[in-house]
């Protein structure tokens, strides 16, 4: 059962990929939804407010810090952020999932959305995805244990340590599984 952390945000369209690949799920709304998840999604939304909302619920942020020590976390352009190690912003609650700097907004205001193709690149796969740009956060800084998964113009759009993925974009908006499907299911 994989949960879609529900607190805010843009969680359904994740429901829905996850239901394209028949990956049982739940929507995340406190602490005692995270029990017996086999992975967990922080969606795209506003890393502030999803921070304060997880805040006022420590248990909450316990508890994913918990999952997160066994289970795989996918995160996509907020939950990228949420996943990083630092996003130069002290409003963000940074879970340290991922070796990573990022910077918020760093592609530019609602009205600079874009849709653009992202090239994945893992294990046997080599694949072109169609993505939406929504007030992108970019990748600043990588780790040594961090992969990169997928770039666009060369920049770093979408990374993996260890079990858990990030990304900075929304393939999801425009139903591409492939990145739920190499976080949950494995696929390489």
């Amino acid at each position: 059962m994989i949960g879609v952390l529900a607190l805010q945000g843009n969680f359904d369209s994740h429901v829905k990929i996850l239901e394209k690949i028949n990956l049982n799920h739940k929507l995340v709304k406190d602490s005692k939804d995270l029990s017996s998840l086999s992975g967990l999604i922080l969606p795209g939304g506003e890393s502030t407010t999803i921070s304060n909302l997880l805040r006022r619920n420590k248990n909450m942020i316990d508890e994913i810090n918990l999952l997160a020590s066994k289970k795989p976390i996918l995160g996509s352009c907020a939950g990228l952020i949420l996943m990083s190690k630092n996003s130069n912003d002290n409003r963000v609650h940074n879970f340290d999932f991922l070796d990573i700097t990022t910077d918020r907004n760093a592609y530019g205001r609602q009205v600079y959305s874009f849709e653009a193709e992202i090239n994945v690149k893992y294990g046997k796969i080599s694949s072109n995805l169609n993505s939406l740009f929504i007030r992108a956060p970019k990748v600043n800084e990588i780790g040594r244990k961090v992969e990169i998964l997928a770039t666009y113009k060369n920049e770093i759009v979408a990374v993996k340590q260890g079990k858990h993925v990030g990304l900075s974009c929304h393939p999801e908006l425009l139903d591409e599984t492939l990145i739920h499907e190499i976080c949950f299911k494995g696929k390489k």
